[in-house]
């Protein structure tokens, strides 16, 4: 799929979010500055978040807190050994009311569990191509109802 600017991009984003379910890990992959967190930005606007959405470059992770779900957006990038992810407690994060947004997932490889979906972005010209390859039965529930959308 082909997303052809920005907005398309935080279009797509909050299309997900209406599709993901809780309990759900996504990895989202690409280089720097193919979207990843643009992408985001349109998940937790679809959940009714209105602020800022910033890449958790530094922090590791940002909690979006709704009324029946927890969205964490993690960006591994700066991690230097996985192992430090036991540092901030991550196996709490993956419980039955939150979705994991995971940027930079191969950073964390052994401390992560399975994703449900994988999402590719790569720069295309002015826009982005875009990839889902569900890897669990819920991944592929939400990847069919958002090619029956878009």
């Amino acid at each position: 799929m082909y997303l052809a600017d920005e907005t398309a991009t935080v279009d797509f984003g909050r299309l997900l979010g209406q599709a993901l379910m809780a309990n759900m890990v996504v990895f989202l992959r690409g280089e720097l500055g193919a979207g990843k967190t643009t992408l985001v930005r349109g998940v937790v606007g679809a959940l009714g978040h209105s602020g800022a959405v910033k890449s958790p470059t530094y922090t590791l992770v940002e909690p979006y807190e709704f009324a029946d779900v927890t969205v964490y957006h993690f960006d591994l990038y700066r991690l230097a050994d996985p192992e430090e992810l036991e540092y901030i407690g991550i196996r709490d994060y993956f419980g039955p009311n939150g979705i994991s947004l995971i940027e930079w997932d191969e950073r964390g490889a052994g401390m992560l569990p399975a994703p449900d979906i994988i999402i590719e972005l790569q720069r295309s010209d002015e826009g982005r191509d875009v990839t889902m390859l569900p890897c669990s039965d819920k991944g592929r529930q939400v990847v069919d109802r958002l090619q029956e959308r878009v």
